[in-house]
């Protein structure tokens, strides 16, 4: 199991990450995602009408970057699949929501729309500090 380097271990906390995915014409699709670090895993709510999850259930291969808002030389990129399952009861959707100040996931869901829960299995990680040379 890939591990996430404690010099970046803060920013396992920030508000928000870019999620890579490949979409359908091979080019990448990026967006800005809320997420959680829960028991070493990188983990999102993600509704299944979204471009970001139709990409990542065709081609599971994702990258996360979370940048320091304080530093921009300073991040973490990881590189990794996608697992997707379904959140039924929203019960996660409602444990990202809690990070975010109680947001209510649902109200961003259509009719017929549900939410999945999609755990990020890190295959590489990169915790750069370009002010000090790291990489």
């Amino acid at each position: 199991m890939t591990t996430f380097p404690e010099s970046h271990n803060d920013l396992l906390n920030a508000d928000v990450a870019t999620l890579a995915t490949i979409a359908h014409s091979g080019m990448p699709q990026q967006t800005a995602v809320w997420f959680l670090h829960e028991d070493g895993k990188l983990k999102l709510s993600l509704n299944t009408s979204r471009l970001k999850t139709k990409n990542l259930m065709k081609r599971p291969q994702c990258g996360l970057l979370i940048l320091d808002p304080a530093v921009p030389q300073r991040y973490l990129e990881v590189q990794g699949t996608a697992e997707v399952e379904p959140d039924e009861d929203y019960a996660f959707a409602r444990k990202v929501g809690a990070k975010y100040g109680g947001a209510d996931l649902s109200e961003h869901d259509g009719p017929g729309e549900s939410r999945v829960i999609v755990t990020i299995h890190p295959t590489n990680v990169y915790a750069v500090d370009v002010r000090i040379g790291q990489m």
